[in-house]
């Protein structure tokens, strides 16, 4: 049986229902959304993978966990150092509006 998703709120929803609901912003979900729905408008909806895959933070905590340096820089130049290293090892899904960067994680 498979269940179709037409909505950022039924994918909300869903993340929900598998106690994901904290893994993203309520912003992030929307981006994440509207991502999968361009790469793979047909894909089957894979909450936990898609957990595994994508990951929302902070250009701080993301930098922090990439060991990406970012000693005596200002927010500005950190955003610009963690989206460089993404672009060039990753999947940078969007941004929201809170700033967090929403990633593929796989990489």
């Amino acid at each position: 049986m498979k269940k179709t998703i037409d909505t950022a709120s039924q994918f909300r929803d869903e993340f929900h229902k598998m106690g994901r609901a904290n893994q993203f912003s309520y912003a992030g979900l929307e981006i994440l959304f509207d991502f999968l729905e361009e790469v793979g408008p047909d894909a089957e909806l894979d909450v936990v993978a898609i957990c595994c895959d994508y990951s929302e933070d902070t250009p701080k905590s993301i930098a922090n966990d990439y060991s990406i340096d970012i000693e005596d820089m200002d927010d500005g130049e950190i955003l610009d150092a963690v989206t460089e290293y993404l672009e060039q090892n990753s999947t940078i899904v969007g941004k929201t509006d809170a700033g967090n960067i929403i990633f593929c994680t796989s990489f």
